[in-house]
């Protein structure tokens, strides 16, 4: 594991320590704390930032390093949701399409190619439309991995195409291992790297929709995200207001997010690149 250290580069570091700071933001400090977070009127309202409030209070009389808080931890939990599913349904559907080849393939490449060419951002608009705002976390979680999945099943696919024709399929093939040992133990491990850095890819991308939907109110507006976060600030006029620590705080979390996903995608592949060259 330490070995593996010296691989890292500067991108990966300092997106780990970024990502991993809001984490503990998110998943760690909530279990310290006893107070509800979403609770209006449990504070008094407008306060600015102070020792008692890091980041003040909203105006519906909530404090807002605590909003902000779980707005993460409800966040990323739609983004790891999203992005364990799709990653996981897109790697198996391409390895298996493009290891077994035939009618399989062709009928799963017509499925992933429809789900692609359909614009997912005004379907998803109409059925939040549709739910009027009250749609779950998991409600979105299972619209976002249904369009989210073809892309890593056609990029797999197409590695998977050119890899079934190496030397030491055919070995493994004729050693007498069946389907899915091969495909698991010969081929996953060509594409495993991708499979992380496309994972990392899609937390970003989830985030990104949800935020998104959030902040136009056709998110879960009673479930505390960084989209309902700003949705809620906009919906009270707090720029207007001057009260920035309300929308500043979710806006500047989620650049920083989605920041710290971009150094820990590319700096992976970077280090993955660079141990493969050393391992070779």
């Amino acid at each position: 594991m330490f070995k593996s250290l010296k691989y890292w580069n500067f991108r990966l570091w300092c997106g780990s320590i970024i990502l991993s700071i809001f984490l503990i933001i998110g998943f760690v400090l909530p279990l310290f704390n006893k107070d509800s977070s979403i609770t209006w009127a449990a504070y008094p309202r407008n306060l600015p930032p102070s020792a008692e409030h890091f980041l003040g209070t909203t105006n519906l009389g909530q404090d807002t390093f605590l909003l902000l808080s779980e707005s993460i931890k409800n966040s990323f939990t739609i983004g790891l949701t999203v992005a364990f599913f799709a990653t996981a349904a897109g790697v198996l559907v391409g390895l298996l399409a493009g290891f077994i080849g035939g009618f399989p393939d062709r009928l799963i490449t017509l499925l992933t190619d429809s789900f692609i060419v359909i614009p997912s951002l005004p379907i998803l608009i109409l059925l939040s439309t549709l739910l009027k705002g009250n749609a779950s976390v998991a409600y979105i979680s299972i619209v976002l991995v249904i369009f989210n999945w073809p892309w890593p099943a056609r990029q797999v696919r197409s590695m998977t195409l050119s890899l079934r024709e190496r030397d030491f399929i055919s070995t493994a093939i004729f050693s007498g291992q069946n389907l899915m040992e091969t495909v698991v133990k010969e081929v996953f491990p060509f594409v495993s790297n991708w499979a992380i850095a496309n994972f990392i890819n899609t937390i970003l991308v989830a985030i990104a929709t949800e935020s998104g939907l959030a902040v136009i109110g056709l998110s879960s507006n009673e479930k505390a995200t960084l989209g309902t976060m700003i949705y809620w600030a906009n919906q009270h006029q707090s720029m207007l207001a001057g009260r920035w620590w309300w929308i500043g705080s979710p806006v500047v979390t989620t650049s920083l997010i989605f920041i710290s996903l971009f150094l820990v995608m590319t700096g992976y592949q970077i280090y993955s690149a660079k141990r493969r060259g050393k391992d070779a």
